[in-house]
């Protein structure tokens, strides 16, 4: 059997013994038990957080890549096959067929999609979501049909399907019933799939509701009380009538804060866009030690990144050329989701190609295609902001990288 084709498990197994560790070295220095790491070795606890791989990958001295199958790292050029399936599987309104699921393996099938997602393997996760929709069908679990629906939504926005994917994040919406977390959850999807239409003001009345609902008040009423009130409730920990931390709802409202800023800044109101990343910093500074089960990626790497954009979106690009080169040199860059790394490349190369800065340009998509090669080479975006350095770039050398990428995914100078 090869490095490729062997269990994650295994995988982390053989690094523990090149670096000369046992189980219970390498379970200290990640602050886990033995058994913990006795379990993931031997495949009976699955490693289906991006976050938890990252720690294993760092206490081991390896890529997070190299932990993760290799072979999910050949991305296939061009576009990705299987749109027309989810499509069909989103068609069903009533699967009798699908046999019932334990919730425990659609939990473990989720939880893979979302690992696949994040590491931008978007080929395989396209192969897999028609069966994964109808495994959380059986299952018939809320919070698993609203995770399915999310990931098949970001999926499909990728693509350049922004129109079935606010199918797919209305059908979470739907999902998430009356509970508010979820359709907060969901809303981020809706979001998401609207400003990828151009639909900012849409976005708006979706996100910022759904904010409101799952965020204690204090953090509604400006900066002062935010980084006050807010952080002294956050330090005590508060649970909700369920026992339920109340930090994993504010770091979802937080990311609807965020996105809620973006789309103000696409509409133009960039003060309003500036309340609402301030509002959500006061909630990330105050956020320490919480796991990320709704896979929100919220917290200060995700706040900088916020205030890039937002910078290049009022056209200050003095500031965004600072910020980012601030961003990409700090530990939380490291810690983000390839998919969510690239993914913001892409933004920053259209940002510097709206400036007439081709070789900025040029020097994001590289980076961005080192980082995750498919949100480069699948994603209709990229083609497109390659095309247009190739062709700005004609009447001279283009800039490195450029010219091979352009190759790669079939376009020509």
């Amino acid at each position: 059997m090869s490095s490729d084709d062997l269990p994650i498990g295994r995988r982390v197994a053989r690094w523990r013994v090149r670096r000369s560790m046992t189980q219970q070295q390498l379970a200290d220095r990640l602050c886990r038990s033995k058994s913990w790491v006795d379990k993931v070795e031997r495949g009976v606890r699955a490693l289906d957080r991006y976050s938890v791989i990252q720690e294993l990958a760092e206490v081991l001295r390896v890529d997070p890549e190299v932990l993760l199958s290799q072979r999910s790292r050949r991305t296939p050029f061009g576009t990705v096959d299987g749109v027309d399936d989810i499509r069909a599987a989103l068609a069903h309104y009533d699967i009798p067929q699908a046999p019932a699921q334990t919730t425990e393996e659609a939990r473990r099938r989720v939880g893979y999609a979302w690992l696949t997602y994040q590491h931008a393997d978007y080929a395989q996760l396209a192969r897999a979501l028609p069966g994964l929709l109808d495994v959380v069908q059986g299952a018939r679990s809320p919070e698993l049909l609203v995770q399915a629906y999310r990931i098949t939504s970001s999926l499909l926005v990728k693509l350049g399907e922004a129109d079935l994917g606010w199918l797919a994040a209305d059908r979470a919406m739907s999902a998430a019933g009356d509970d508010p977390v979820l359709a907060a959850t969901a809303a981020i999807s809706v979001g998401q799939a609207l400003r990828a239409q151009d639909r900012d003001q849409l976005a708006l009345t979706a996100l910022l509701p759904a904010a409101n609902r799952v965020l204690p008040p204090s953090s509604q009423r400006g900066d002062q009380e935010v980084s006050g009130t807010f952080k002294d409730q956050t330090s005590r920990k508060p649970l909700d009538h369920r026992g339920r931390d109340d930090r994993r709802e504010w770091a979802v409202g937080g990311t609807l804060l965020v996105q809620g800023a973006l789309a103000a800044a696409g509409c133009g109101e960039h003060r309003r866009a500036a309340d609402l990343i301030d509002r959500a910093a006061g909630i990330a500074a105050s956020l320490r030690g919480y796991d990320d089960p709704h896979r929100t990626s919220f917290g200060p790497a995700a706040l900088d990144v916020a205030r890039v954009l937002l910078a290049a979106s009022r056209g200050d690009v003095a500031e965004a050329v600072r910020r980012h080169s601030g961003v990409v040199r700090r530990e939380g860059w490291r810690r983000l989701p390839a998919e969510y790394r690239s993914a913001y490349l892409l933004d920053v190369a259209r940002a510097y190609l709206r400036v007439g800065d081709l070789r900025g340009a040029a020097r994001a998509l590289v980076d961005a295609d080192h980082v995750a090669p498919a949100e480069v080479r699948c994603r209709p975006l990229a083609r497109t902001l390659i095309a247009e350095i190739a062709e700005i770039a004609r009447a001279r050398p283009a800039p490195a990288g450029v010219a091979r990428l352009a190759t790669v995914v079939g376009l020509t100078r």
